[in-house]
């Protein structure tokens, strides 16, 4: 058990993970487990991508680090940090993270909707020819409100998604959340878990969904035909600028229809929608239509705001970890050194995203790496 680390922030990051178990044989064991696990944080929120780098970190940082840690036998090396890596379960991280969004982002319940973004992205680099194994998939819960990863699960195929996302699902809470989920998980089981986890669905509709992607469009096109006159619709535009682009954004609201094909095999039901774009970008105009289900209420704003969240998987937490972190340009084939290396690389990002100052997320992880007492800061460990 983690219980070699003692910092005076009882309410730190530190003490979330007192409960997370050493992987590690205990013979020849020299390192202290929990020192271990800080320094791979602290290297990945200060720049490091994986084991070597880790190792380097530590190793130029010693003086500092041993004002904070025990490291008995000095800083380890980035073997030492690799074995661990590929020893550790990706589930006792997020077990353990969970504790700590509830110590220091707790849901305010009159301000924040409590989004949850779920979507998948792949590891482009991370295949690996020799064992005939594709590049990683990984699936991930963001929180939209407030910007934390929730959690994530490893698949070897885009396809595997459909299986990986109820997995996912039993990991995260999900009471009193509206989870949002694009076409790939527009499957009735996965509605059907997260009504049964007293949460509440918005899923976008695509072809896969054959007939009752048939059902909703057409019936959403008919009723568009004479402005929703004969039904009880609402509606909702706005306009949206960014990256050199406009984009205006009208959104249909109503009621689920009663004789809708198959309504009755989704649980809970309640509203059908479309959000139609217009974007301009210079002299190109395109424009795009996107239906969804959900159990949510009729009330058009607050599905305009579900729609526009989902897009903050994307371009919040994917874009981030591309750009900033670089992660389709990291090549560890092992596994489960991917999964955790990834996963630090979402827990940095998330304790980044709790900073408030003037600095961008690129420029916060700059500042960690270079400035020790700001890195102290972001881990709510006290300044020596």
């Amino acid at each position: 058990m983690m219980t070699e680390i003692q910092f005076d922030n009882v309410d730190s990051i530190l003490t979330s993970f007192g409960e997370l178990t050493d992987p590690r044989s205990h013979i020849n064991r020299l390192h202290l487990f929990g020192d271990l696990l800080v320094i791979s944080i602290m290297a990945v929120i200060a720049g490091a991508d994986g084991p070597q780098a880790i190792g380097i970190w530590a190793e130029h940082h010693q003086t500092w680090l041993k004002k904070h840690l025990v490291l008995p036998h000095g800083v380890p090396s980035h073997d030492t940090l690799g074995r661990l890596l590929g020893a550790l379960k990706p589930a006792a991280f997020q077990k353990c993270f969970e504790a700590w969004i509830r110590s220091i982002a707790p849901l305010d319940k009159e301000t924040d909707l409590n989004q949850i973004a779920i979507d998948g992205k792949v590891l482009r680099r991370s295949h690996d020819r020799k064992r005939k194994l594709g590049p990683l998939w990984l699936v991930s819960a963001w929180s939209v409100d407030r910007s934390l990863s929730l959690g994530q699960l490893a698949t070897d195929e885009k396809s595997n998604e459909i299986t990986a996302i109820p997995e996912l699902l039993e990991s995260i809470e999900v009471q009193g959340a509206v989870v949002t989920i694009d076409a790939a998980g527009c499957q009735r089981e996965i509605a059907r878990k997260i009504i049964d986890g007293h949460g509440d669905y918005l899923l976008a509709l695509k072809r896969n969904q054959g007939k009752l992607y048939e059902a909703v469009t057409d019936y959403i096109l008919l009723h568009m035909e004479n402005d929703f006159a004969d039904i009880r619709a609402r509606r909702f535009t706005e306009t949206l600028h960014g990256h050199g682009r406009v984009d205006e954004i009208t959104y249909y609201q109503m009621p689920v229809p009663k004789d809708l094909v198959n309504r009755e095999k989704w649980p809970g039901l309640k509203t059908i929608g479309v959000a139609i774009r217009q974007s301009e970008s210079g002299s190109k105009t395109s424009s795009d239509a996107r239906f969804y289900i959900g159990s949510i209420a009729l009330g058009v704003k607050k599905f305009a705001r579900y729609v526009r969240g989902h897009w903050a998987i994307e371009n919040t937490l994917h874009w981030c970890l591309d750009v900033t972190f670089r992660e389709d340009e990291n090549r560890v084939r092992e596994r489960t050194t991917a999964d955790n290396l990834a996963w630090l690389k979402r827990f940095a990002l998330s304790m980044l995203k709790q900073q408030d100052d003037k600095y961008s997320i690129a420029m916060r992880r700059r500042v960690a790496g270079w400035d020790l007492d700001y890195l102290a800061k972001i881990l709510g460990i006290p300044v020596l």
